[in-house]
């Protein structure tokens, strides 16, 4: 083997690169992406507002509490994300378009979140969005469209 392999299977990933690998996962609507950069028991924290709203444990859970409501009810399109590293953290931005299934209602999505990062995957994620009961109140017209 090379020196340059070697070198490339001793470097780690970044707090960050395992942010941003979490985001390209989730815009591609890989979900193996997105599991295999949770910490089997990751802590998801949801705005209580939300119909999906509350503190997630596991990613099995996070997936099928947080990922499967958000995307039963609308197309999730992700148009943008930034992530910044610092002691506190890793912080993400992520701005996308929901898109009812139902209507075809559209809603601009902008969240900020907290993530703590060890060991190469997520732990923590401390979600935050703007107008928590307008996303509220856009998922459920479209959970009532889709009766």
């Amino acid at each position: 083997m090379s020196k340059q392999g070697r070198q490339s299977e001793t470097v780690t990933k970044s707090p960050s690169d395992v942010v941003r690998g979490l985001y390209e996962a989730l815009s591609k609507g890989d979900i193996p992406g997105v599991l295999a950069r949770l910490a089997p028991e990751v802590v998801v924290d949801e705005p209580g507002q939300l119909p999906y709203g509350g503190v997630h444990r596991g990613r099995d859970v996070f997936v099928r509490s947080v990922l499967g409501a958000m995307m039963g009810y609308a197309e999730v399109a992700v148009t943008g994300t930034e992530v910044f590293e610092g002691p506190a953290g890793v912080i993400g931005t992520l701005a996308g378009t929901l898109t009812a299934h139902s209507s075809g209602e559209k809603y601009s999505l902008t969240m900020v979140e907290v993530y703590q990062v060890e060991d190469g995957t997520v732990r923590e994620i401390d979600v935050y969005v703007k107008n928590p009961h307008e996303l509220a109140a856009f998922y459920a017209r479209a959970e009532a469209g889709a009766r």
